[in-house]
């Protein structure tokens, strides 16, 4: 029987009716066996009840295998149980396997899993539930009083009960009509009653109302926090709302668990489909910490993971975890930790990236040689932090956005090359916006993979031409260099900092065009080809999977994505416009997109 493509939604109905039908088949069978011979061994028994082995052979459109560097195609590919059975022939694929469930594609594509280089999935639910504060064209957050108004409209019973907070993800100031940050005194116009916190696009900064900083307990007298900044009023300590880093990042968290088990099951659930929605089949949890464990613990033990999971625990909570069943190489029902992470500094966009020259426009209240600054200023204790993860064996990633917290990355990983080998661990450099050339260099010395955040020239590249300069800013995100000195990449959404659309940021990673369309960086672009490596085989091999996933090949999980169009065949500017039609996580449907 066969399947035309804008019939998934029958698909798996069909299936389990044909299934459904072997298994009543197979049950008869045993039985009349039973009758005619009490004598049958248990063995054979077991063996007759069996459940079938469920099959599909895709067809009819563009199969990307993924396998090499250039682009390879098959007319056919089996799905046989959870794994990939066959790659081929159309022909050889319907001998081999004439009672397969057929598949029609008609024109469509089908590529592997998608597998996002970074990525903060147990927040994807806070960038699916909270008050959509993103400027367009993720959302309307134009100016402070359209934001305002966009969190005074989400200020209901129901909401405030998720959390008790009234809470918004992703304005920006640097896209803000008012090129400000908002301050308490615009969050008291959504309430005075309640605690409100609105947090920026970069997850490195929240604003919280008056209510809010009594609820957290900063005034006047709270110290900053090593590592972070509360903002105050001009000529007074009184604080002004705006809190940075770690003045912001824990009771962001805390702003934002959920109250109930209700609401938790709510945000998962979100979170989840979200990511499915965009074609993942393997999540990234980059800072875990106990809540965002927690969730993913209980949701791998209640059976509702339907991708995987892999976490990298913040390194002041591994003394917790990492010697739990969790931490392996292999999944337990989809969840497992992977490693530990360190942040070094903070966002290119926001300021705070550790850099060593000073920014051309400092922040508010910074003098003219501002840097940014360290999240760890003393390189001994990051030496500690580091020397446990390389002890342990774990695989580290290292939050690094500015050139001086690469260079300290770098110097105190150096210091352990004596007593622990670099070879097959896998350490990650994030981000990397504004890492140099003689970085990169070190980075294949030392073999560091290193993940970059292209779409930080479609969001942020008018920004960082004023704030770094022309020049560098073309050099924001590197791929090009890196690639051309041999260096292992993936790229990556960060998400939530920006929407977890794989496909925008294959596209921009293509074409590297900022909002107001200006191109930033045209010596850096990489084709279509290897920015669907960098999410698929690369990262796999980032992860530790690529024996598993990452490409199209017999006896490989059957993680599967099927796109509207080939991003290999469709022009540089059309590639972020395309969709994924439905994920399959080993062989079986978990997301399909309605009315296509």
């Amino acid at each position: 029987m066969q399947i035309k493509n804008n019939d998934y939604k029958y698909k798996k109905y069909i299936m389990k009716l044909f299934n459904l039908k072997k298994s009543i088949t197979l049950v008869l069978m045993v039985c009349l066996g039973i009758f005619l011979s009490c004598k049958q061994d248990k063995k054979n028994s077991s063996d007759l009840t069996n459940e079938p082995s469920y099959e599909q052979l895709y067809f009819g459109g563009d199969i990307l295998t993924m396998k090499g560097d250039s682009p390879t195609y098959a007319e056919a590919l089996v799905v046989k149980d959870d794994k990939i059975a066959f790659v081929g022939s159309l022909a050889e694929a319907e001998s081999a396997y004439g009672n397969a469930q057929k598949i029609n594609l008609e024109g469509k594509t089908l590529v592997p899993g998608l597998i996002d280089g970074h990525a903060h999935f147990a927040s994807f639910s806070i960038q699916a539930i909270a008050a959509k504060i993103l400027p367009p064209p993720d959302a309307g957050a134009k100016d402070i009083p359209t934001m305002i108004h966009i969190l005074k409209e989400w200020n209901t019973p129901e909401n405030r009960a998720l959390t008790g907070w009234v809470f918004g993800m992703g304005f920006d100031d640097s896209v803000l009509d008012e090129k400000r940050f908002p301050t308490k005194h615009d969050l008291d116009k959504v309430s005075t009653e309640f605690p409100v916190m609105a947090i920026h696009i970069s997850g490195h900064f929240a604003v919280v109302n008056s209510k809010g900083l009594e609820v957290i307990g900063y005034d006047a007298n709270t110290k900053n926090p090593e590592g972070g900044i509360i903002r105050r009023e001009k000529g007074s300590n009184e604080p002004n709302g705006v809190l940075e880093e770690l003045a912001a990042i824990p009771h962001a968290i805390k702003a934002t668990v959920p109250a109930t088990k209700e609401a938790a099951e709510k945000f998962f659930e979100s979170g989840q489909s979200m990511a499915l929605s965009f074609g993942f089949t393997t999540a990234q949890e980059g800072r875990t910490m106990k809540p965002s464990h927690d969730m993913m613990v209980n949701a791998a033990e209640s059976g509702k993971l339907k991708l995987d999971v892999v976490s990298y625990i913040d390194y002041t909570q591994v003394d917790d975890y990492m010697s739990t069943k969790w931490n392996s190489k292999t999944y337990n029902n989809h969840y497992r930790i992977g490693g530990m992470k360190v942040t070094l500094d903070g966002s290119p966009q926001g300021r705070t990236a550790w850099r060593t020259t000073p920014y051309l426009i400092p922040p508010e209240g910074r003098s003219a040689d501002y840097k940014g600054y360290p999240a760890i200023p003393n390189d001994s204790i990051l030496y500690t932090i580091y020397e446990k993860g390389y002890r342990n064996n774990w695989q580290i990633l290292s939050h690094t956005n500015g050139d001086a917290a690469v260079d300290q990355l770098l110097r105190t990983m150096k210091k352990l090359e004596g007593e622990y080998s670099h070879d097959n661990r896998r350490d990650v450099i994030v981000h990397g916006q504004y890492i140099r050339e003689d970085q990169l260099d070190n980075a294949k010395d030392m073999n560091l993979i290193v993940s970059l955040f292209p779409l930080h020239t479609f969001y942020w590249g008018d920004w960082h031409k004023q704030i770094i300069g022309d020049s560098l800013a073309n050099k924001i995100s590197p791929t090009r260099t890196a690639l051309d000195k041999g260096v292992k990449i993936t790229i990556h959404t960060d998400a939530p900092v920006a929407l977890p659309n794989l496909m925008r940021m294959l596209g921009i990673s293509v074409e590297r065009k900022s909002r107001s369309g200006q191109v930033i960086g045209a010596a850096e672009k990489i084709t279509a080809y290897e920015g669907l490596q960098a999410i698929t085989s690369w990262s796999a091999y980032q992860h530790f999977e690529e024996d598993t996933k990452g490409t199209l090949e017999v006896g490989k999980l059957a993680d599967l994505v099927v796109l509207d169009k080939n991003p290999l065949k469709v022009s540089e500017e059309d590639i972020k416009e395309i969709i994924v039609l439905e994920t399959i996580k080993e062989g079986e449907t978990v997301y399909l997109k309605t009315g296509k």
